[in-house]
């Protein structure tokens, strides 16, 4: 599990040099990790799940959407930032399903989902009041992206792990390729001059850390308690806080210490219900 939140969080740092230090567009290189993903995972693609457009809106939310927004949020803002924004996942997941499921959400869970919002907004406060730039916005919209995927696969029953991975495949990677043919250019010319790097950086976000980091963090939860392994995911953020410091020189505050902390503790509160693994394996989707 250590391995494989320090992939998740490595994954973070490796899209931030792709986006801005290469210059490779954002959906651009979502589009190529998707189709990878969906070339390797073709032969678990039928049957395909029914209801198909349940199927094709999960795969738009928690793979093209979620990770073309925040690919598009890393441009502008720091791995350690959009590491602690990105949590903001687990309220949107809970306010949703209150909303769409009519769940109920008890004082504990409560408190989980407050602590998280204050620690975000700490990490957003500037001396004259909130500073959420476009990236941060970006980064939010990828945050809820995800929990709306999470709410609408919580409708859908007995769709196996990697049927589901070929699906997202597909779907984002058709998707994000039209997306980029008509908002982007400069795609190919900013891939020819990183062609091995960035073939190398594809090859990793698709097979190790798409494939294979998700396979063996499917397995785990077939092994152990969901309850046991959620809390030690917070991992995956203090992993790519540490890293981004270390790799990209991110920003790092007592301001965005406190905040994160607060944060990651409201996502610890939350983690500790016991949850079925269904659901904890659609949030590690958001990753």
């Amino acid at each position: 599990l250590v391995a494989v939140c320090l992939i998740w969080a490595f994954n973070n740092v490796l899209s931030k040099i792709i986006v801005t230090d290469w210059g490779i567009p954002p959906l651009f290189y979502a589009a190529l990790r998707f189709i990878i993903v969906a070339l390797v995972m073709w032969p678990w693609l039928l049957p395909m799940p029914r209801p198909a457009w349940r199927i094709v809106a999960i795969a738009l939310c928690l793979g093209g959407g979620s990770f073309s927004l925040l690919f598009v949020g890393l441009q502008t803002v720091s791995p350690s930032a959009a590491a602690i924004i990105l949590q903001l996942g687990v309220p949107f997941t809970m306010l949703l399903s209150v909303l769409v499921l009519g769940e109920r959400i008890h004082w504990r869970r409560g408190l989980g989902i407050a602590l998280t919002l204050i620690g975000v907004l700490i990490v957003t406060w500037r001396p004259g009041g909130l500073s959420l730039s476009t990236g941060l916005w970006f980064v939010a919209a990828s945050a809820f992206a995800g929990a709306a995927g999470a709410v609408l696969m919580k409708q859908v029953d007995g769709v196996k792990p990697f049927r589901f991975q070929a699906w997202v495949g597909l779907v984002s990677a058709t998707a994000l390729t039209f997306a980029s043919a008509l908002l982007e250019d400069g795609q190919w010319a900013a891939a020819s001059a990183n062609t091995w790097p960035l073939i190398a950086a594809v090859l990793f976000t698709a097979l190790i850390v798409s494939i294979g980091a998700h396979s063996v963090y499917y397995h785990l939860i077939d092994r152990y308690e969901a309850n046991l392994l959620a809390p030690l995911t917070l991992m995956t953020p203090l992993a790519t806080i540490g890293l981004g410091v270390l790799i990209t020189h991110d920003h790092f505050d007592l301001r965005m210490g406190i905040g994160g902390g607060l944060a990651m503790l409201g996502v610890l509160i939350v983690a500790l219900r016991r949850k079925p693994a269904t659901e904890l394996l659609v949030e590690r989707e958001v990753r």
